[in-house]
């Protein structure tokens, strides 16, 4: 397990899991989550969507502040994704889990990306929210693609994430 000072080479172990120990008990089991909205909408990798299907499936405090803020329900933009990404062809159960093969490059690059936030501003672990800033500042992310089309920009959500996650934030 890594302690906070000592130098982390990647978010997965060799043989390819996802490194546990660097995201947040609520980070985890956003991810778990995510994990199993792939499996509901019958993707066979787990993509950027799915992370924020996550995110709404087991929101934190910064998350539910952050849908406050956007003025949407967390349920319903649940459903919208679920809707929106889920696939007639695809596997009914596929199998997945968090390993590195089963995770697109865009969601590779999104923990790597959040790990750095979450370092970056003196955290040992990634939080749901460094996750959520990260799908919403990615470049070309279909997760903010989707809001644009409604009229909401990455810019605003971004900002309005940043806001919740400072209200959100231990005292």
């Amino acid at each position: 397990m890594a302690t906070p000072g000592d130098p982390v080479d990647d978010i997965f172990q060799a043989d390819g899991r996802l490194r546990q120990d660097l995201l947040t008990d609520s980070a985890l089991e956003a991810m778990r989550q995510g994990l199993e909205q792939a499996r509901n909408t019958r993707w066979d990798s787990v993509r950027s969507p799915h992370i924020f299907m996550g995110l709404l499936a087991a929101p934190d405090a910064g998350v539910i502040n952050w849908a406050g803020r956007i003025g949407e329900d967390l349920s319903n933009i649940l459903v919208q994704f679920q809707d929106l990404f889920h696939q007639a062809e695809g596997e009914s159960r596929p199998v997945l889990a968090l390993n590195r093969e089963f995770l697109s490059d865009n969601v590779i690059h999104l923990l790597r990306e959040s790990f750095q936030r979450a370092q970056y501003n003196h955290r040992p672990r990634t939080t749901p929210m460094d996750l959520l800033i990260s799908l919403l500042t990615a470049p070309n992310s279909i997760v903010a693609e989707c809001f644009e089309r409604v009229g909401k920009t990455a810019a605003k959500l971004t900002e309005l994430a940043v806001i919740a996650e400072n209200e959100s934030r231990p005292s």
